[in-house]
């Protein structure tokens, strides 16, 4: 795999990730959140997103707000 092909590849993985990973499903647990009271409106969610590949020894982690 050349260099071009292997950076295509990796973008498509992670816009894939992007993408598809917030779900309908994720949207109506934090509206369930809020209205049950456990999260208020105003309040900011934390997140955490890892990226591991075990046989690179890759082990990435994101977290944002």
């Amino acid at each position: 795999m050349n260099k071009d092909t292997l950076n295509m590849e990796i973008r498509e993985y992670l816009k894939k990730v992007g993408v598809t990973d917030f779900t309908t499903r994720d949207r109506t647990r934090i509206l369930k959140a809020i209205e049950s009271g456990k999260l208020n409106s105003i309040e900011t969610l934390g997140a955490k997103m890892t990226i591991n590949a075990p046989t690179i020894g890759l082990n990435y982690c994101i977290e944002g707000k």
